[in-house]
């Protein structure tokens, strides 16, 4: 379980007026990049003597001058990445409640797994014959998977939600040009991710938004005007990005069917409903997976990730290849690529295997009823917090939410000048990461929520504080709050500037 993210006890009546300042150890002279430490002459490797003739590289390909990387000892080295390690919050350290990116903490049992020699040292090139155990592993998860969102078949190449968006859209792509249908739009919700309109785009699309009602689910009737024989299919999430349940989604994914066209399942909400109800029995016909929102497999830095996609058994010719099929005289496992109709390749072999692994590990180690309670616990959690805040940060909209709710900080604005932003600052001083904010786009002040279902009660009651804290010094002191963070080691960034003016090299 992750612990408290200290600053606050699990409920404590200790309320420091400055927070929890980041933990340093260490000389405060050593405070820097890699480069301010770089001495010319400095070297912290070395290379064995050379057991093959020397090749010098030839003229055309030789750098004309040194490339600029820093010379540092190894004592400097170690000493540079350990000081940013202490500086680093993350999963292991504390509550991580990001609203819509799921970050959970990640089960110790599945880097062992994924570490165990006979994954860890597999080449993929190696013959089939020498990788049964991988395998039959891939094959095994490709079936819980489809087990669970109610799909036929899926493929395991997507390296990452955003990849299995686009690897759906272009299987949508595929099955309609098959049927001498090719359409030009893509409807979305208006409250849908940001990657869903750049995925359409990609696939060669047009996106039509659908607007929400005013329960913040999707209004039918609109959609029900917007949708023609010209649209291709839908993307939709569910429960959505407000976390709410879609009430009316058997009647959605009716409207798009009665127009010849598919429904996509955006899976970046699938943690909620785990064992409770499955995408395929709402009627949608190709699913995407985030391992690392779901499964708990590393998140973050852009990859390696996995973004499995499952479809219903009409497209399952157009999936990516190559798939891992079992033999039906014994248990042996091939890789196939055969397949005319499939979109080709998404990614080099068959994915990241590593994350695969790790993903395996998580849903067998919970099985079927531990991946219910994984939901279910899920849900209490948030709509626990949510309770604990409401008066404070109420809904944005009315109902229950369920694995991650939308708060709004629009009263506290109006009435101190403090923004959500501010609260996100002040959150960090108090020893917290903050929530996501201005997301989605149809919330004024969002503060969107999702503590995930490894978290206490005491966690929870600690986080509740904080940010009720926060709110009260809005009211006593706004300033502390527009100044926050106060206790980090580079005070508030400027985030326009640093959008607009990247400086990606020394």
């Amino acid at each position: 379980m992750s612990g408290d993210g200290g600053g606050l006890g699990g409920g404590t009546s200790v309320r420091p007026r400055v927070g929890a300042p980041v933990r340093t150890q260490g000389p405060p002279d050593r405070a820097g990049t890699l480069k301010d430490l770089s001495r010319p002459g400095r070297a912290g490797w070395s290379f064995p003597a050379l057991d093959v003739p020397e090749v010098r590289v030839p003229a055309e390909h030789a750098r004309q001058r040194p490339p600029e990387l820093p010379e540092v000892a190894e004592r400097d080295l170690v000493s540079h990445y350990t000081r940013l390690s202490q500086l680093n919050y993350g999963v292991d350290t504390g509550v991580y409640p990001l609203g819509s990116c799921s970050m959970k903490y990640n089960p110790k049992i599945a880097e062992v797994v994924a570490a165990l020699p006979g994954f860890q040292r597999l080449h993929p090139q190696q013959p089939d014959r020498t990788t049964q155990g991988a395998l039959e592993l891939l094959w095994r998860l490709e079936r819980a998977l489809c087990e669970i969102t109610g799909m036929a078949r899926a493929t395991l190449q997507p390296p990452a939600g955003a990849c299995g968006e686009l690897t759906g859209l272009l299987i949508m792509r595929g099955f309609h040009s098959k049927v001498g249908d090719p359409r030009r739009r893509i409807a979305i919700p208006d409250s849908a991710h940001g990657t869903n309109p750049a995925s359409v785009r990609l696939a060669g699309y047009e996106a039509v938004h659908i607007p929400s009602d005013a329960r913040g689910l999707v209004d039918v009737s609109a959609l029900e005007k917007l949708v023609d024989e010209d649209v291709a299919g839908l993307m939709l999430t569910n429960p959505n990005t407000l976390g709410l349940f879609e009430e009316e989604i058997e009647r959605i994914t009716e409207v798009v069917h009665a127009v010849g066209g598919l429904v996509y399942y955006d899976g970046a909400n699938l943690n909620a409903i785990l064992g409770r109800c499955r995408p395929g029995d709402m009627g949608f016909d190709i699913v995407h997976i985030n391992t690392h929102k779901t499964f708990a497999t590393p998140h973050g830095g852009g990859g390696p990730g996995a973004g499995p996609v499952g479809v219903t058994e009409r497209l399952v010719p157009f999936l990516p290849f190559p798939r891992v099929e079992r033999g039906e005289a014994s248990d042996t496992y091939r890789l196939e690529t055969d397949y005319p109709d499939s979109i080709g390749r998404m990614h080099g072999f068959l994915g990241n295997f590593g994350v695969l692994v790790r993903a395996y590990a998580y849903v067998f180690l919970h099985g079927r009823e531990g991946l219910k309670e994984v939901a279910e616990r899920s849900v209490l959690n948030a709509n626990y917090l949510a309770h604990r805040v409401k008066e404070a940060f109420p809904l944005a909209y009315p109902g229950r939410p369920m694995h991650e709710f939308v708060a709004t900080a629009r009263t506290l604005k109006e009435e101190t000048g403090v923004r959500a932003m501010d609260v996100a600052k002040r959150v960090i001083d108090l020893g917290y990461h903050p929530s996501t904010v201005y997301f989605p786009l149809i919330v004024e002040e969002a503060m969107m929520v999702e503590p995930t279902e490894t978290e206490t009660r005491e966690s929870l009651d600690a986080l509740a504080e904080a940010l009720l804290q926060a709110h009260r010094e809005a009211h006593e002191d706004s300033d502390l709050l527009h100044e926050a963070p106060v206790t980090t080691p580079i005070r508030r960034l400027d985030e326009a500037r640093a959008a607009r003016h990247l400086k990606l090299r020394w």
